[in-house]
C-alpha cells in the first residue's frame, strides 16, 4: 500500500523530509478496523514527531493522527462497525499513523463520522474534539461546578484548532461564560463565531480587559499555547479553588504562583487512553459518537479552513509548513478526491 513516513527527523524545507513510501497492507489486532483513509489532519504533533519523534530501525515512520474514512476489513473482536461504514478518529501515537492508503485502528477509539460532512471536513475534528471534550468533561469536570456561581471558562490561544472546537463544546453544552484570547481582527472574529461569549487580547494585561466585561475572577483555565508565559496571569485571574488544565509542553511550568490559592492543575493529553488502554477507552468511541450527532443537528461546526487534495508527500509537506507557520486558523486537511 502507499504510505508517507520519513525516516530522520528532518526540518521541512528538507528534500526528504516526507517521502511516499510502499507498505505491507497493516494486520489487524482482535480490536482493530482495517480503514480506507480518505482524509487526514495536519496537527502540531505531527510536526513534533517528524523533527524529534523515534524512527523505527530501517523503516518509515509514519506520522499522521487525524482520519476520516471507510472500513474496509474488522478484527476478530470487532463489533462496533462493519465494512462500508464511515468512520473517523485520531489514533494511537504509539502505532503507524494515519498517512497511508490503509490504516488499522482500534475501533474503540473510532466513531461514526457525521452524516452532513464530506472526508475532508470530518477529518479536521477528531483530535482536536477528543482534546477539547477531554480537557473540559474529564479533566476539568466543569459539568460539577456549582450552577448557581457565576462561572466563566477562559480559553487562551481560541483561534486554534483545539479551541475552535473547545469554544464551540463549552458554549452549547455547558453554563459556562466562554472568554477565548486572540491578537487579530481575522482571530478575534474566528473566535466569537465559534462560540465565545467574549475575546480578549493575550498580549495585554488579561485582568484590566476582564473587568471591563464585568468579570472580577474566572472558575476555569484552557491553556492550549505558550502557558508558560502565562503562569502569573493565569494565577491572578482563577479565583480561590479554580482549576487549570493545559495541553502545551512547556519546558519549565512554574506552579508556586497556583498555590496560594490552591488551584488544581491538570494535564490533557488525548493519547493517554489508546497507550494504556485504560479502563475508560471507550470513552473516546462514546465522545465521538456524541459529537457525531451534535455536528448533523447543527450544533459544532467542523473547524476545516485549508484543504490540500491528494494524500502524497508533497501535499503533506505543504500542510506542515502552513502548521509550523503558527499562523493558522482553524484545521489544513490533505484529502483525496
Amino acid at each position: 500500500m502507499k504510505a508517507i513516513g520519513f525516516f530522520q527527523n528532518h526540518p521541512i524545507s528538507h528534500p526528504e523530509a516526507l517521502r511516499d513510501v510502499e507498505l505491507p497492507t497493516p494486520e489487524l489486532r482482535d480490536h482493530d478496523l482495517l480503514v480506507e483513509v480518505k482524509a487526514v489532519s495536519v496537527n502540531p504533533v505531527d510536526t513534533k514527531i517528524r523533527l524529534k519523534g523515534d524512527i523505527p530501525e530501517g523503516q518509515p515512520r509514519i506520522a499522521g493522527w487525524d482520519a476520516a474514512g471507510i472500513v474496509r476489513a474488522t478484527g476478530r473482536l470487532a463489533t462496533r462497525f462493519k465494512p462500508g461504514d464511515r468512520v473517523w478518529y485520531a489514533g494511537d501515537i504509539t502505532r503507524p499513523g494515519t498517512n497511508s492508503e490503509l490504516h488499522a485502528v482500534d475501533e474503540r477509539i473510532v466513531g461514526p463520522m457525521p452524516t452532513s460532512l464530506d472526508f475532508a471536513e470530518a477529518a479536521s475534528l477528531p483530535l482536536t474534539t477528543i482534546t477539547a471534550w477531554e480537557l473540559l468533561f474529564d479533566r476539568l469536570q466543569v459539568l460539577a461546578a456549582d450552577p448557581t456561581d457565576h462561572n466563566v471558562l477562559l480559553v487562551t490561544g481560541a483561534a486554534g484548532g483545539v479551541g475552535s472546537i473547545l469554544t464551540q463544546l463549552a458554549r452549547h453544552m455547558t453554563g459556562l461564560t466562554v472568554v477565548g484570547t486572540a491578537s487579530r481582527p481575522e482571530t478575534r472574529e474566528w473566535v466569537l463565531a465559534h462560540g465565545a461569549h467574549h475575546v480578549i487580547n493575550h498580549r495585554e494585561p488579561w485582568a484590566d480587559q476582564l473587568a471591563a466585561l464585568g468579570i472580577q475572577q474566572v472558575s476555569h483555565v484552557a491553556g492550549l499555547n505558550d502557558s508558560a508565559s502565562y503562569v502569573k496571569q493565569i494565577a491572578a485571574v482563577l479565583r480561590p479553588e479554580g482549576k487549570f488544565a493545559l495541553i502545551d509542553d512547556p519546558v519549565n511550568l512554574d506552579i508556586g504562583p497556583f498555590k496560594g490559592k490552591s488551584i488544581s492543575i491538570h494535564w490533557e493529553l488525548m493519547y493517554t487512553r489508546p497507550i494504556f488502554t485504560t479502563p475508560t477507552i471507550t470513552r473516546q468511541h462514546a465522545l465521538l459518537r456524541r459529537v457525531s450527532e451534535l455536528v448533523d443537528q447543527g450544533v459544532i461546526k467542523h473547524t476545516l479552513t485549508k484543504r490540500i487534495d491528494n494524500i502524497n508527500a508533497e501535499s503533506l509537506i505543504k500542510a506542515h509548513a502552513l502548521v509550523e507557520a503558527g499562523s493558522m486558523i482553524g484545521k489544513v486537511v490533505v484529502a483525496n478526491p
